[in-house]
């Protein structure tokens, strides 16, 4: 009993041990970005408050992040609360201010112009909007769109993407509130498919996407995941369809087997990339037929700018596909056939809409 409880605290060092040099490395690349390095390097601590999930202690020149902050949360959220520290030590440190509150005045105008997130909790917590009336509305169209009849399914979806496309033209910029979602799991390695659903997010449901390096401090290793960012009703319907396409094209891959008698696991990447890009091809269709009538969208400069400011260093990496066989293309073929629809048995996810069980 001892000896595993040895081994157990002596893991936990190690792991505590690789979260402190990530923090430091994110420190350091978030002062050169956000702050043009002039902070000076201060210690870093993990402590075991539960109260608060980071503080910057200006007499001990500390800033201590919560082991549960760091445990629990993807690692995004510690990036926020990890930046939202550094503004207070920069308004202390290189500005000198002193005499307001701690989020005082010049301490919100540092969050505002960084695009920091301001509140001490360091997340995004969602709160009630006008979004919700246009996401329920969305939720019963896309039932409607699990129709055993291919017509009114076809309807269905393509009645549901049409309102998503009426609310963000006709949504006044004003009323407009941005946030951020992270879509997946941590992935050492993202493939071809995935790399396509995120494509097809950002093309057609109103969202800026961006794959982010993150550290896992379970594991203590890096890897990538998809960041969202949008209105509410966006980031909850870009999130419903993330899910939706994995779903599908997974439960495609497995009929496809069955119908071809296909053997193994070798084709299923291709077969998976030929699904996503053949809904992309058909969601693509879709709007050249609003655009036809009068529905364009020409994009949001303003959420544009919310996600500018939150990655000021985003690089467009041209990656290659591959190689194009019998398996791709019988993806894509099933994929252009795809009806966006929500599961009428499945439990209620966010803002109303049914999420698919992820298969692993």
């Amino acid at each position: 009993m001892n000896a595993s409880h040895d081994v157990l605290e002596e893991l936990t060092a190690e792991l505590e041990q690789k979260c402190l040099r990530a923090l430091v490395a994110e420190w350091t690349g978030l002062n050169l970005l956000f702050f043009r390095g002039k902070l000076q390097r201060p210690v870093f601590s993990l402590t075991r408050e539960l109260s608060r999930l980071g503080y910057w202690d200006r007499s001990a020149r500390t800033i201590a992040i919560s082991t549960s902050c760091v445990l629990l949360n993807p690692w995004p959220v510690v990036i926020d609360v990890l930046k939202h520290e550094m503004a207070h030590q920069f308004v202390d440190e290189v500005e000198g201010v002193f005499g307001e509150s701690a989020h005082g005045p010049r301490f919100r105008e540092v969050c505002m112009r960084l695009g920091i997130d301001a509140r001490a909790s360091g997340t995004r917590p969602r709160e009630a909007s006008d979004d919700d009336r246009v996401i329920e509305k969305v939720a019963k169209l896309l039932a409607l769109a699990g129709s055993s009849s291919p017509h009114e399914a076809e309807a269905a979806m393509t009645a549901a993407r049409r309102l998503m496309l009426k609310h963000n033209v006709e949504a006044p910029a004003s009323q407009r509130g941005y946030g951020t979602r992270l879509l997946g799991v941590p992935k050492g390695r993202t493939s071809e498919h995935e790399r396509r659903v995120g494509m097809l997010l950002g093309a057609h449901f109103f969202v800026e996407v961006l794959w982010i390096p993150v550290f896992v401090p379970a594991t203590g290793k890096r890897g990538h995941i998809l960041e969202i960012a949008g209105t509410d009703a966006n980031l909850a319907m870009a999130e419903y369809a993330f899910a939706f396409i994995h779903h599908a094209a997974d439960d495609a891959w497995r009929a496809h087997k069955v119908v071809e008698g296909v053997r193994g696991n070798g084709d299923r990447r291709p077969y998976l990339a030929g699904v996503v890009a053949g809904f992309h091809r058909r969601l693509d269709a879709e709007s050249e037929r609003s655009k036809s009538e009068g529905l364009v969208w020409v994009g949001d400069a303003d959420l544009h700018r919310f996600f500018r400011d939150r990655h000021p260093r985003i690089v467009n990496v041209k990656r290659g596909s591959q190689a194009r066989h019998e398996a791709f293309g019988a993806g894509h073929s099933k994929g252009q056939s795809l009806v966006l629809h929500r599961p009428i048995t499945a439990g209620t996810g966010t803002h109303g809409l049914a999420l698919p069980a992820r298969r692993g």
